[in-house]
Formats: structure tokens, sequence, C-alpha cells
């Protein structure tokens, strides 16, 4: 029996889905009545556990889980040895440089030296203006990261967008993209590479659905 760590949050629906294509049923986790953080589909086939989303490539990669999936953004901040297999294209979104719309920031190399950044992707803020030999200081921030600007506590902002929608209600503006992401199906490397409990199958299963 294969264990497969799902996302909670918005990943969820569309992860459940693409099992479901496999003959793989997950979906009790849809049910708001369902308190479970383990269920085992119909067939006893494969087991799912759901944990938060940062935590998905650390169940993968310590093997408690063979596959999983995570956004790109969360395999670029936490950078786990694990196997990146399939870009399963949902989950589309952003990773960005905001400012307020009323600064005079228009581009990053305008922002001041040493200005203050705000973002819960410290590590993908760092390389950014490490790449950009922009010195800034990183502030850590694992609430709603739009009110650093907005109190004056930081110039900018790095942060996953989708639509933009809070950015604007928030008199914010993107100014650059960092890289753009999609959910992946990850696997535990060794595991994939022994082909346990037929795990190439099941990959290969899943990367006919995309």
């Amino acid at each position: 029996m294969i264990t497969i760590a799902l996302p909670k949050g918005a990943l969820l629906a569309d992860s459940i889905k693409l099992f479901q294509a496999i003959g793989l049923d997950f979906s009790a986790f849809l049910d708001s009545r369902n308190r479970q953080l383990q269920i085992t589909d119909p067939t006893n086939t494969a087991l799912a556990v759901l944990v938060r989303t940062h935590d998905v490539p650390v169940y993968v990669e310590y093997g408690q889980a063979q596959l999983g999936v995570v956004g790109y953004d969360v395999l670029l901040e936490k950078t786990p040895d694990i196997a990146n297999l399939v870009d399963l294209r949902f989950g589309v979104c952003r990773m960005s440089l905001a400012v307020k719309e009323a600064s005079a920031y228009r581009r990053p190399t305008e922002l001041p030296p040493n200005g203050r950044v705000a973002t819960k992707f410290v590590h993908c803020a760092k390389e950014y203006f490490r790449r950009l030999d922009l010195p800034v200081e990183i502030i850590p921030l694992y609430g709603s990261v739009e009110l650093g600007p907005i109190t004056g506590m930081s110039e900018a902002i790095v942060d996953l967008v989708s639509t933009g929608k809070t950015l604007k209600e928030n008199g914010l503006t993107e100014i650059d993209i960092l890289f753009n992401s999609t959910a992946r199906l990850i696997a535990h490397p060794l595991s994939y590479r022994l082909n346990q409990d037929h795990l190439c199958d099941w990959v290969e299963k899943l990367r006919l659905q995309v």
C-alpha cells in the first residue's frame, strides 16, 4: 500500500480529482464534517494523509509518504530532497514583488539599499535579491504580509499571487514576478528509484491525466 501526502487548502480539491481519475478516491477529505487526517481509499490500495501544504515535502522526504502534491513555490522555499516528477498544471499562481501603489518604486532596482521586504517566503526572497545584488532586510511575517507596506514596516513584500485581487484591495501593485508556480507531483527518491509498491506505475497513470 502506498501513502500519499495531500495538501490542505487550495490544492486539495484538484488533487483529489486527479487521484479519482486513476481509481483512488479520497473525497471524504472534502466533507466538512470529516475530522480524519488519514483515510484509505475504498479499494484498500493507498492511504492518504492530509497535511499542511508546507509539510507535504517533509513527509515525502522522510519516507512517511511515497507520493505528494505540493506547489512549486513550496519546493523552492524549502529545497527538500525529493523527486519532482510531474507538473500537474493546476494551482497556477506567481511569486511577486509588490509595493504600495502610491510609492515611487516601479522596478526592483529602485528600492532603497537595505530597504525592508516583508515575506513568508524568506529563502525565495533572499535568493531573488542576491541575484539582483541588491542588499535588503528580509522581515519574516506569517500572517497578512500586505500589512508590511501599509503600516510602514516595509517598502515591499514578496508573496504568492493568484488573481491580484487582494493586492489591489490593499492598495498594492506588483512590480516584478520572481517565478510562476503550479502544483507538482513529488516522490520519495529511493522509493521511486526502486519502484517500491509499483510506484512507477502509479506515477505513469497520473502523468497520463495531465
